[in-house]
């Protein structure tokens, strides 16, 4: 499979417009938070400024959180290539704003707010496709095509019948549970898998 670079950071300069990102798409990282499961698909927005190459542990002095999730990248009106991202979360700032009633943003939109691997190649079927993120050496995340409430096939169908997806977008799935807080000097390392041949990696020091 050829190797397709992250939009901005590689040979292949597609520049996302924007990332879109599904909340709650795991029962067991929903009941890791306490929340309630949705009747319908959760969706979110980051802005491409969010994109960053390093990995902060804090932003504007507030301890930030991981989700790592299965990306995939659009192109031609479908997904094109397949990667690993880390959905960086103001975690006390997003309950707070949720408890208002007021929008995510300013605990998800932050300058720094996702990381991601290369892209690869899509493979001819998702259904073996999964993930692993350790942290300092211990498995910390592992999530699967199964476990997803809804696939990236379904993911796409709902983004675009309200939403237009441009060349270069990313889509991110949702998390599963084992969540946490970033720590300066923690060893991110993670994998995507297609069935055991792993076909993406990536690795990351928190500064």
């Amino acid at each position: 499979m050829s190797n397709l670079k992250l939009p901005g950071f590689g040979k292949h300069r597609l520049k996302p417009s924007k990332i879109v990102c599904v909340g709650r798409n795991y029962v067991a990282h929903i009941e890791e938070l306490g929340n309630e499961t949705p009747e319908e698909m959760v969706v979110f927005v980051k802005p491409n400024s969010s994109i960053s190459s390093d990995l902060h542990a804090t932003h504007a002095g507030e301890a930030l959180h991981y989700e790592g999730e299965l990306c995939f990248l659009h192109q031609n009106g479908r997904f094109s290539g397949i990667g690993f991202g880390l959905d960086l979360t103001k975690r006390a700032l997003q309950g707070a704003l949720k408890n208002k009633g007021l929008p995510w943003e300013r605990a998800k939109g932050f300058n720094g707010a996702a990381v991601f691997s290369e892209f690869m190649a899509m493979p001819d079927s998702l259904d073996n496709i999964s993930f692993e993120l350790n942290i300092n050496g211990k498995l910390q995340q592992t999530g699967n095509y199964d476990l997803m409430i809804t696939k990236p096939g379904g993911i796409l169908d709902e983004v675009t019948s309200f939403m237009a997806l441009y060349d270069g977008d990313i889509v991110m799935t949702g998390t599963p549970k084992g969540v946490g807080c970033v720590n300066a000097g923690d060893l991110f390392e993670a994998s995507v898998y297609n069935s055991e041949k792993r076909i993406v990696s990536a690795t990351w020091r928190a500064i």
